[in-house]
């Protein structure tokens, strides 16, 4: 079981815990294979989350709170670090919004979640 805390943040908290858990998983990991404490291997790959909406009309990548909370949709985005999706969840804070608003704040989601996964393999190859 994994029970991660943001301790610092300006919105974005549960998809900086998704995030983060998925590093510190596979630092454990990486820990318990060095010392031969595997049998197999328990990762079938990575996990980023971000959330991405559409503020004042514009969509928008890793809202901070002040935007968060004066965004018309608000989406959170969850995938592995091939692109495919685990969770997507949004809400349309006022107006219904349509397919191709939809669409990119997918694609934003989705390159959002790749530069975690990018960065997330940097700090755990280290």
């Amino acid at each position: 079981m994994l029970d991660c805390d943001v301790l610092q943040a300006d919105g974005g908290t549960r998809t900086a815990s998704i995030t983060g858990a998925y590093v510190a998983l596979a630092d454990a990991v990486t820990w318990l294979r060095e010392r031969g404490s595997l049998a197999g291997e328990p990762l079938l790959g990575s996990v980023a989350a971000v959330s991405v909406g559409i503020v004042e009309g514009t969509p928008m990548l890793d809202l901070a709170y002040v935007e968060d909370s004066a965004a018309q949709v608000d989406l959170n985005v969850v995938t592995n670090g091939v692109g495919d999706f685990i969770e997507v969840q949004g809400t349309a804070e006022g107006l219904p919004f349509g397919r191709a608003k939809f669409d990119q704040l997918l694609d934003l989601g989705v390159a959002g979640c790749a530069e975690l996964t990018r960065l997330q393999q940097l700090c755990l190859s280290k």
